[in-house]
């Protein structure tokens, strides 16, 4: 995986790599640049290339002082699922977690990506809820680390 690049998104050009692997995978929810320049802001983002191309994103959204509940997100392109690209990002996001002080860490993965609940599953996180928000027809599922 010595070709495998991740970094924050840095620039608009990047910002829309996010967006764009976001918007694929969540397609239920997507988000405008100006949404995801705010989660920028709010969020440790972060974005995956292989050589040049696009592999996936990941977010995680920071421990509040109250709950010390972070919540950490990979998201992988399906072309480039299987490859072990999902386990670095997965990983880089529970290390930002902790670092941030998070002593509890839950996911949310939508409930129609079959990969992305067998991965969480896998590294074990176990559901806590199913949900579906306003005007949404696909649920949502929150899993916590066991």
């Amino acid at each position: 995986m010595s070709d495998l690049h991740i970094q924050q998104p840095d620039s608009d050009a990047t910002l829309k790599d996010w967006q764009y692997a976001h918007n694929v995978i969540i397609s239920t929810h997507a988000l405008s640049l100006d949404e995801v320049r705010e989660r920028s802001q709010r969020h440790h983002l972060e974005i995956a290339y292989l050589d040049d191309g696009l592999v996936g994103c990941s977010t995680v959204r920071p421990p509040t002082d109250e709950t010390l509940t972070a919540t950490v997100i990979a998201r992988v392109l399906t072309t480039h699922r299987r490859r072990g690209f999902g386990e670095e990002l997965y990983a880089r996001g529970l290390n930002r977690a902790l670092e941030l002080g998070a002593e509890v860490i839950e996911t949310v993965v939508l409930s129609s990506n079959e990969d992305g609940l067998r991965f969480a599953l896998k590294h074990g996180f176990v559901e806590t809820e199913r949900y579906l928000l306003p005007g949404d027809t696909v649920p949502w599922i929150d899993l916590r680390l066991s």
